[in-house]
């Protein structure tokens, strides 16, 4: 697996020359890696350049439809006026795109890609002195060049704060910013703890006076620290009626508290135990680990530095904060208001006349033999054994499943209740309200507080089937966190008020959804896969949450895990140890209660082809074609993965290939046949193109044509063969996903790991087997297509041409 990102990573806006190439590889296969990449950065081609530059006009688009894209873009330009990170994104302006140059391209890799402007970072299975030999015999022929810094000047001091209103039709927001400086400054680490006080998710500032109150409908905040400035920015969104100038001025009032000292001093000790902790769960991982390494390479910031973080973090008082925050905390913000309405300036990038490059998928260059031939160990894949891997124990009539840590001293365990919204409309609200509630002997400030204090998270997560109480934390706190989470699920009191201001909330954020063209895209989906009676709209009208009581949502918490249930546990205890504790903690009764039965959804059978629209203000259009299969069978599964690579898994399959790479019609496209989660309910066709308004005609063709009739590549079949078997022999299910992988398994009646029946049959299929179940499943079917857009700007005739259009409004597809 392979793609690139750009520095700064959380950040969409930086220094757009610096990049990360980021590689998922076997170990066994480090030799062919550094064979490709030696030679990728030794002199690469570029190709398919007119047609991947059309895919870039598509991302620009992309981003001009996106409202959260636009914000940033205006936080940066205003926070750095001299400064890269606010002169140039990284995708660049229209009249950037509109003058490409192959020549200056060349011209910037050789000057830029140099080794001594880069870094290689491997983090696994490897032994590094030998790792490192071949890295240089690998890349060792480059030559360095003389690399100018980047150079700057300071920028001006923000006197006044800058206000600037973004319109789109996408929900109402709030967005500030205060400028810090870089990550060699002494105040980089001042800054993240001061970001942890405002923000972290439980026990900060804004958790406990803006979100636990509900004095806003949405708030957060955090720090992005970079090499020469840094960002600390805060994030809210407003409640009905509610202006955005007065969730504003809620979010200056918690930086008006830090500077006149007016938090408690304890919570910098409960900051550093979470880091603590996150820094052991960022380590459980290879990734989280080179993502370390990386962010101390491109902040050029000390290694022994970067490991030294927690304990200069571990040394700053309080009234270090107060100083901190009375010494940058001024009128020198940016804020940048989210409004609905029509932006009128957004000129897209036209459609410029393409012609498609022929996709050699048989060819192969003598440089990818010598690779593909290359010598590698074989691995030999590990498959999750239910009966060895999992310690499996009863406590009287709830069974205890659990996964014994021995890497580090963290937990991880789950209430596991198969009851959801279809059991129970009101379980996810009730889920929702907890976060709200005390009890006899506590405030719900005060249980947040003491959950953040011991570096513990605790909650409640409601789907459409099933709900999990989760807590994780440090094993030395286990018994006292059940006891306290076990306390508040029992004894939590009703609160009215508490009620209503969170049911107001929940229609404001159910009114932003319907502005969200991601959510209308889901919403089409689901009636086309189910009907007018579908999962997506299956929920309460506003009369219904108006009627519901306090009282009613406490009883469905306090009986939740009278429920039949199983327990999930992943930490340092054996079996033995954690059913003798939970015995003590978590009180069982003699006869659970059953579990109730659920609303039914019909799926739909597509007799004819059909369009389903729904209107929407936007550059682009989202295509998705969507028909349900026949029912599960397990016994498909291996021609069903290998079907999905060959054909639209990846960005080397032919769907990709065709309609991005070779007539750069969409930015992003692909197709699926997908699983269902549950045994008896039928897999299901999946396709997808996001395209520019004027290319919908070509994508509906270039979609239909690679539904309609299979390309053959022998050769692409067989790295697809090669891609799934490499992939399952290399992957290690661990941890906590031991026990998921597990529920998996059952719900689709399975009693083994099921990647061994697909990794041992995928070697003896042919391309005759997968054209085969492609002619069964895929080809000259009736379909349902989704369709997104501005109706102003695509031809409705074209869309007839596919099938009669049933025009959809919000209402219907919401169900609200």
């Amino acid at each position: 697996n392979t793609f690139y990102d750009k520095i700064p990573i959380e950040t969409p806006y930086g220094e757009a020359s610096v990049y990360i190439y980021v590689n998922d590889i076997p170990s066994n296969q480090l030799d062919k890696w550094l064979k490709i990449e030696a030679e990728r950065f030794r002199k690469p081609v570029f190709r398919i350049f007119h047609t991947e530059l059309e895919a870039v006009y598509e991302e620009k688009n992309r981003s001009l439809d996106s409202d959260g894209d636009k914000v940033y873009e205006s936080l940066f330009e205003s926070l750095f006026k001299k400064h890269n990170y606010g002169l140039q994104t990284t995708i660049g302006t229209i009249d950037h795109l509109k003058n490409p140059s192959l020549l200056e391209i060349r011209k910037y890799f050789y000057k830029n890609y140099v080794p001594n402007n880069m870094a290689v970072i491997l983090v696994g299975d490897i032994d590094p002195q030998a790792t490192i030999a071949k890295i240089q015999a690998a890349f060792g022929g480059m030559q360095a060049k003389e690399i100018k810094p980047y150079t700057f000047e300071p920028e001006d001091e923000i006197t006044s704060p800058i206000i600037k209103n973004i319109y789109g039709p996408d929900a109402e927001s709030v967005t500030m910013a205060y400028r810090f400086p870089g990550a060699q400054s002494k105040d980089a680490t001042l800054l993240d703890l001061m970001s942890s006080i405002l923000s972290n998710g439980n026990a900060g500032l804004l958790d406990l006076n803006l979100v636990k109150k509900q004095a806003v409908l949405e708030a957060s905040a955090g720090a992005e620290t970079l090499e020469d400035y840094s960002v600390l920015y805060f994030e809210g969104k407003a409640k009905e009626g509610q202006p955005l100038e007065d969730v504003k001025n809620a979010l200056l009032s918690q930086i008006d508290l830090l500077k006149s000292g007016n938090f408690d001093a304890s919570l910098l000790k409960a900051i550093i135990n979470n880091y603590k902790k996150q820094i052991l769960q960022r380590d459980e991982s290879n990734a989280g680990r080179a993502y370390t390494i990386l962010d101390a390479f491109t902040t050029n910031t000390d290694w022994q530095k970067a490991c030294a973080k927690l304990d200069e973090m571990s040394k700053l008082t309080k009234q270090d904060i107060v100083n901190f925050s009375n010494k940058y905390f001024k009128d020198n913000y940016v804020c940048i208001y989210k409004r609905i309405g029509k932006d009128e300036s957004v000129v897209k990038v036209d459609k410029p006349t393409i012609t498609p490059v022929e996709v050699n998928r048989d060819a192969q260059s003598k440089f990818v033999n010598d690779v593909l031939t290359m010598p590698s160990k074989d691995m030999a894949p590990i498959f999750v054994d239910y009966n060895k891997d999992i310690n499996k124990s009863k406590m009287k009539n709830v069974e205890v499943l659990s996964v014994q840590n021995k890497i580090n001293n963290l937990y991880t365990m789950y209430y596991y209740v198969p009851m959801g919204k279809w059991h129970n409309k009101l379980l996810p609200l009730a889920v929702d309200y907890l976060q709200y509630l005390g009890t006899n002997k506590y405030s719900a400030d005060a249980i947040s507080k003491t959950f953040y204090q011991t570096a513990s998270d605790f909650g409640v997560s409601s789907s459409n089937e099933e709900t999990y109480v989760y807590l994780n934390g440090l094993n030395e706190n286990f018994k006292t966190d059940v006891q306290l989470f076990e306390h508040l699920i029992a004894n939590c009191k009703p609160d009215a008020d508490a009620l209503a201001d969170m049911i107001a909330g929940m229609k404001k954020k159910r009114s932003d959804a319907k502005l969200n063209k991601g959510a209308i895209r889901q919403a089409l989906s689901s009636y086309a896969k189910y009907g007018a009676d579908n999962p997506f709209n299956y929920n309460l009208s506003d009369n219904e949450l108006d009627a519901i009581t306090a009282d009613q949502l406490v009883a469905l918490l306090r009986q939740l895990t009278s429920y039949q249930h199983k327990v999930l546990y992943y930490g340092p205890m054996n079996a033995k140890t954690l059913t003798t504790n939970l015995q003590a903690l978590h009180p069982v009764a003699s006869n659970l209660k059953a579990i109730p039965p659920m609303h039914q959804f019909k799926f739909t059978t597509a007799n004819k082809n059909e369009v389903l629209f729904t209107d929407y203000d936007m550059v682009q259009s989202e295509l998705t074609w969507l028909r349900n299969g026949e029912i599960y069978n397990e016994a498909q599964l291996p021609v069903i993965n290998l079907f999905n690579e060959y054909f639209g898994g990846s960005m080397s399959g032919v769907v990709f290939q065709d309609i991005r790479e070779s007539k750069a019609l969409a930015y992003s496209t692909f197709a699926t046949y997908m699983t269902p989660t549950k045994s008896k309910e039928p897999f299901s066709i999946l396709g997808y193109v996001g395209c520019q308004s004027d290319k919908m005609k070509e994508s509906l063709d270039a979609m239909n044509a690679l539904l309609n009739k299979l390309p053959m590549s022998e050769k692409m079949l067989a790295q697809a063969k090669s891609a799934i078997t490499t992939n399952i022999a290399t992957t290690r299910i661990t941890k906590s996903s031991i026990l998921f992988n597990y529920l998996n398994a059952l719900k689709k009646e399975s009693k083994e790991d099921i990647r061994k029946q697909t990794y041992n049959a995928v070697p003896m299929l042919s391309f005759k087997e997968v054209n085969n179940f492609y002619d069964n499943n895929i080809a000259n079917k009736k379909y349902t297509l989704c369709v997104v857009a501005n109706e102003k700007k695509v031809n409705m005739s074209e869309l007839e041409k596919f099938g009669p259009v049933t025009k959809l409004d919000l209402k219907t597809i919401f169900g609200y």
